[in-house]
């Protein structure tokens, strides 16, 4: 049995809304590297977003810091498909220079996901994935609907096998999956194909043990795991009760020091912690994946709105239905996430709808696993028709632009891809690195009114 530890990515955008700091990873990462981990998930997701727009930091400098210190573990990464670390579909030529930087800084193993698990959207990242010498796991978004059967996910992953992922990952971010339906799809994807088998779960709803116990029996191959002060809750089983529930065998004495290490890290960002202390069998029914989850909560806390999660946690559910049952997961979660709390803070159902909502019916984010609701489509579409095309396909190349509009902010392609990723915030936060660097005030520039001519972005 194998295991990819979460802790450094997934446990702790699940458990503290990603906070963690670069500098809380690098003195564990010996004795990660110690444990006998397959791999590190310790970048994408969240992480790209929250470096930059919270913490700060340079979110390619962390794998390159990471990198240097682990030696005998693979580093590996969640991306998004044609979505990468962000929030829309980006141009194919923004999705192969950012896969080219992500293995050049270090990454070993991509996992590549889609919200609508429309294979149109992981097309150009495994492809260039691959060209770049990567390891490229597809991965299956698990939910559970009327049209999300074992025969949907085994279909699917045969899409991604036949576009040449080397291993498959059963993704179910939300803790839904059921110990009998994790032996069934484990046993039926190891029947079907012969590439490694992963699980990854939340242990959210009281689910996940029993369904890596399932697995397990049924064969699979790697199971995802957080060292035990960052596991349970919204985020991955323990990985001390799991290496002991399948008789691996890991290095004891580094998980110790790892377990005293990361307990203490908790405790630093406890203003952050979701602190779910139970299982919240409420998310059997809402399917609030762990991530969502935990920032649901504190987006509902800033708007003085946290007595509303009862109601938010119902509606969310009914608002999948009428999108067609797409799994919650980014950028879905917060699709619907969004409109379940307009909803809710409106007092009538789509009195307000998000344009995320909009573009999502007119097909810009891919197809929805089933039809969308036809008054909902009548309301936002009228008589236009939702494009039947690979989205990204209608989106024009932007590097060469966003160069342009960037000028000297970005010094390398690394800095050009936080712009492009993160639009304003991504050059707020270049404009400070810049200030830092040779003095310039952006702001006082814009008081005085100055337009400050830049050279194009360095060939």
């Amino acid at each position: 049995m194998k295991f990819t530890d979460t802790t450094l990515r997934d446990a702790h955008q699940s458990l503290l809304a990603t906070r963690m700091r670069t500098e809380d990873m690098l003195d564990a990462l010996e004795y990660i590297d110690e444990v006998g981990y397959h791999a590190i998930e310790m970048w994408g997701g969240a992480t790209f977003d929250v470096c930059v727009r919270f913490l700060k930091e340079d979110p390619w400098e962390r794998i390159r810091e990471i990198k240097k210190k682990v030696k005998n573990v693979k580093l590996q990464m969640l991306l998004r498909g044609q979505n990468l670390v962000g929030y829309r579909h980006y141009a194919d030529d923004t999705v192969e220079l950012f896969v080219k930087k992500v293995v050049e800084n270090g990454i070993d193993v991509i996992r590549v996901f889609d919200a609508l698990n429309d294979i149109r959207n992981l097309q150009k990242s495994i492809e260039t994935a691959k060209r770049e010498g990567a390891h490229v796991q597809g991965a299956i978004s698990y939910t559970e609907s009327p049209v999300h059967t074992i025969e949907y996910y085994v279909n699917f992953a045969e899409e991604l096998v036949k576009l040449g992922v080397e291993s498959l990952c059963i993704k179910d971010m939300a803790g839904l999956l059921h110990p009998k339906k994790s032996f069934e799809l484990v046993r039926e994807l190891k029947k079907r194909f012969d590439v490694p088998i992963e699980l990854h779960s939340h242990c959210t709803t009281g689910l996940a043990e029993a369904a890596y116990f399932a697995a397990i029996e049924a064969g699979v191959d790697i199971l995802d795991v957080a060292i035990s002060p960052l596991s349970g809750g919204t985020s991955q089983p323990a990985v001390e009760s799991i290496a002991y529930m399948s008789d691996a065998t890991l290095n004891k004495e580094a998980l110790n020091w790892l377990a005293e290490y990361f307990s203490d890290i908790r405790k630093k960002y406890s203003e952050h912690d979701v602190k779910m202390l139970h299982v919240d069998s409420r998310v059997l029914f809402s399917q609030v994946p762990g991530g969502m989850y935990s920032n649901l909560v504190r987006q509902l806390k800033e708007q003085r709105m946290l007595d509303k999660l009862p109601q938010v946690l119902e509606e969310i559910p009914k608002v999948r239905k009428d999108l067609g049952y797409p799994p919650l997961v980014t950028p879905t979660s917060q699709i619907v996430g969004v409109q379940a709390v307009l909803n809710v803070m409106m007092g009538e159902r789509y009195a307000r709808i998000s344009n995320e909502v909009k573009n999502y019916v007119k097909g810009l984010y891919g197809r929805p696993p089933a039809p969308i609701e036809p008054e909902l489509m009548k309301k936002i579409l009228g008589d236009e028709k939702p494009i039947d095309c690979r989205p990204a396909d209608i989106i024009e190349p932007e590097i060469e632009k966003a160069k342009k509009e960037i000028g000297v902010l970005a010094s390398n392609d690394e800095e050009l891809l936080i712009y492009i990723i993160l639009g304003e915030i991504g050059r707020k936060y270049l404009e400070e690195k810049y200030k830092e660097k040779i003095g310039v005030d952006f702001d006082l520039l814009k008081q005085l009114n100055i337009d400050q001519e830049f050279p194009v972005y360095p060939v």
